[in-house]
């Protein structure tokens, strides 16, 4: 059992330390002030990641691969979440305000966080294959409840750390004397992020009815 809980703690870690929408997200947040709003977001990025950890372990996965149209589908309305957020973010410069430059109450953070990781069926497909590739061919319903639990503990761990660094007060300085570039970054990498989702599901949907 710990075996397999360690090859699993170590894949994930991998990818986790890779910088994604996440780390913008969560880093932006916390950077502009809001550390509430950004340990929402982190609390809405975990449940998500528990919903779909606990769907692939359960063998949602399967359903993915055999019905790619619906996977398709999850992954562009995700992408235009992410769209959407993008141009929150930009049009944010606009405001005027410092406080305003936060974009999102701990409420929309939660949503956002949330959503834009439950719209991303490939998390799925990730945990999914984990799963598949270290746990034995009957893990047992104990070695199933805590490797679900050790992913959520990483994702968690990993995204209040990187709340709490942006909260510090030397980065949330530099932040808010540069919020309006940082934002339009923000926004771009973010937009970045949605507009390869919906590239991604129409290069895979153009190759399969080819």
């Amino acid at each position: 059992m710990l075996t397999s809980l360690l090859a699993i703690a170590v894949l994930h870690w991998a990818v986790l330390v890779i910088p994604g929408f996440n780390f913008v997200l969560v880093g932006q947040l916390a950077a502009s002030g809001s550390r509430v709003a950004a340990f929402s977001a982190v609390a809405g990025m975990t449940a998500a990641t528990l919903g779909w950890a606990t769907l692939a372990i359960t063998g949602v996965g399967v359903v993915f691969t055999s019905h790619a149209v619906f996977r398709e589908a999850v992954q562009v309305a995700g992408g235009l979440y992410l769209l959407y957020l993008a141009f929150r973010l930009w049009r944010s410069d606009r405001q005027g305000t410092v406080t305003e430059a936060s974009v999102l109450s701990a409420p929309a953070a939660f949503r956002a966080g949330f959503m834009t990781s439950v719209l991303n069926p490939k998390i799925a497909l990730f945990y999914g294959s984990i799963f598949a590739t270290v746990l034995p061919q009957d893990p047992g319903l104990p070695l199933m409840a805590l490797s679900v639990l050790l992913v959520f503990a990483n994702s968690a761990v990993w995204h209040s750390s990187i709340a709490l660094l942006f909260s510090r007060h030397a980065i949330q300085t530099a932040y808010l004397r540069n919020y309006q570039a940082l934002n339009r970054v923000s926004g771009v990498v973010v937009g970045a992020y949605g507009a390869r989702l919906i590239s991604s599901a129409a290069s895979e949907f153009r190759s399969r009815v080819a």
